[in-house]
């Protein structure tokens, strides 16, 4: 199984894409689709369906996955997040992928086991799941990957995790190994 998280963005559109394939989760791709603020909503909104597109058809995704849009206090930018899903969702439904929805929150606790977590705190989760050594260039690409992530642990929860990756993300068994062997990622906001 394929599955494809997008992060959508009006200036910076994060894709991350993995596979399953019987016990092991693997990355596939990573990217960004950076555009500026200054063009017209209109082209960016071609770019990013044309994005989303170019991916679904190099990967052949069997899921599609987005972050649901968040209610800010600038409505213009709210507004713009909401025509960029548009533009994501539309490329999904043109090759026939379900869609599901996740929020920002939700994604985070799938992830990292906190709702509140920080993109340092979700990237050094998804790195570490999915193996990856080099930092992406922006946490869009590694929300991305969260939201892939999320789609598979929730559409995953009613059958057995294999031991291999159930080990990996286990909160009860994991987290404690995890902490002990990258002492270095654990942010103290006490000092």
């Amino acid at each position: 199984m394929i599955i494809i998280g997008i992060d959508p963005g009006s200036v910076i559109t994060g894709t991350g894409i993995i596979e399953i394939s019987g016990n092991k989760i693997s990355l596939l791709e990573f990217d960004t689709l950076e555009m500026s603020s200054k063009e017209a909503m209109s082209d960016r909104l071609k770019k990013v369906y044309d994005f989303c597109i170019s991916k679904i058809t190099k990967y052949k995704p069997n899921e599609f996955a987005i972050e649901t849009a968040f209610f800010g206090k600038n409505i213009q930018s709210t507004l713009k997040l909401g025509q960029v899903r548009g533009a994501a969702i539309v490329a999904a439904k043109n090759y026939k992928l379900r869609i599901s929805e996740y929020s920002p929150r939700e994604i985070k606790k799938s992830v990292t086991g906190n709702g509140a977590s920080s993109k340092q705190q979700v990237l050094s989760i998804v790195k570490s799941i999915l193996s990856i050594k080099e930092k992406p260039k922006f946490y869009d690409a590694s929300d991305a990957l969260s939201i892939a992530l999320c789609h598979f642990f929730c559409i995953s929860r009613n059958t057995l995790y294999p031991v291999e990756l159930k080990n990996k993300i286990s909160n009860k068994t994991g987290w404690k190994e995890y902490i002990d062997k990258n002492p270095g990622k654990i942010i103290n906001k006490r000092t």
